[in-house]
């Protein structure tokens, strides 16, 4: 069974940074696709960063040249590092490993002006 522990969340100010942690267990973080989502509240949730088992990364607009998704292979971790963030920004942040259809439990980030 494929568990998933997300960490980092807080409270900040507009123009500051959170690095977000997923540590995994039960699968490898390496050879499987991970994602972060999040869900801003009345809102759907939304993808937010993606990284393949190559390493190869992808984001959604609104994030990139703001924030960077990362692993560590020895830890079992991903990471999503999150820098000048802003208000919209504010909401559930949630690991996924899509292929296992498995989810974290959620870590809130809020953001103030």
């Amino acid at each position: 069974q494929v568990q998933l522990v997300e960490s980092g969340g807080g409270l900040v100010e507009a123009g500051g940074s959170l690095r977000l942690s997923c540590a995994a267990s039960g699968s490898s973080v390496s050879t499987n696709t991970m994602r972060w989502y999040r869900q801003a509240l009345g809102k759907q949730r939304e993808l937010v960063a993606t990284i393949w088992p190559t390493g190869s990364t992808d984001y959604a607009d609104s994030v990139k040249g703001r924030f960077t998704i990362s692993r560590d292979n020895a830890k079992n971790t991903v990471f999503l590092e999150m820098n000048s963030l802003k208000p919209e920004d504010t909401a559930v942040y949630y690991c996924n490993a899509p292929i296992f259809g498995a989810w974290g439990q959620g870590t809130q980030v809020t953001v103030s002006s």
